[in-house]
């Protein structure tokens, strides 16, 4: 018994906590400019990736999106049903809202009769699935880098990143994080401060760069200090 207490009183050993995969608004800007806008797939790509961001939304309902789910006269919104059949009304942006009146309108989305199709559908007129999605994402990640070589971009771009983008963003921006919390359709706050932590390492690091230099060079190492040696080695002497 007293052995499994002395083992249970082990301290798990300490790790740095991974960051968070997301990407900068320059990253961001580049992605968004990758699609061919003069081709009716690459304008339902846009709007689809363009949609993610803004509405941080999970993969799966951006799959489960009908057209019922939009609103496009002000105030404009998007119904997300999340987990545990969890529906919210999310407020999106004028650009977002013409990209997808533009692709509804083009698509015949806004016909009578079409409020229960999918907001965006493959060659087959079906829901996305989620590796379809990746694809989409994975393809102009690529194009992204091709095209700007002198810009860092993550390895890999999953669905999910564009979700936490958003709420680093919105966090960085001065949004209450109660607001941030309702938008990505957390139960609890508590979820959501992954991101507060990780902006106060972004601070944290910002402030440390910006540090002044407050020795000088010309100052000596204290191991050169030969006096400063001599005191030490004589006070401690018994």
């Amino acid at each position: 018994m007293f052995e499994s207490q002395k083992i249970l009183g082990i301290p798990f050993k300490k790790k740095q906590q991974p960051t968070i995969p997301h990407l900068t608004l320059d990253q961001l800007a580049c992605l968004f400019e990758q699609p061919d806008t003069s081709t009716k797939k690459g304008r339902r790509n846009l709007a689809l990736m363009v949609v993610l961001y803004d509405a941080g939304a999970r993969v799966q309902e951006l799959i489960d999106l009908k057209v019922c789910d939009v609103r496009l006269f002000h105030p404009a919104t998007i119904t997300l049903t999340g987990k545990g059949n969890k529906k919210r009304n999310i407020p999106i942006m004028a650009k977002t809202r013409n990209l997808l009146e533009g692709y509804m309108t083009e698509n015949h989305l806004l016909d009578m009769g079409r409020q229960q199709s999918p907001l965006f559908y493959n060659s087959r007129y079906q829901a996305f699935t989620r590796p379809g999605i990746t694809y989409i994402l994975g393809k102009y990640m690529k194009q992204a880098k091709r095209c700007n070589k002198d810009k860092v971009f993550p390895e890999q771009l999953h669905p999910h990143m564009l979700r936490h983008s958003k709420a680093l963003h919105l966090l960085e921006s001065g949004v209450n994080l109660i607001y941030i919390r309702d938008l990505l359709g957390h139960v609890s706050v508590t979820t959501t401060e992954i991101y507060l932590k990780f902006d106060t390492e972004l601070k944290r690091k910002a402030l440390e760069s910006a540090y002044p230099q407050v020795t000088s060079p010309d100052t000596p190492a204290w191991e050169e200090n030969i006096d400063m040696l001599q005191w030490l080695q004589n006070l401690c002497r018994p």
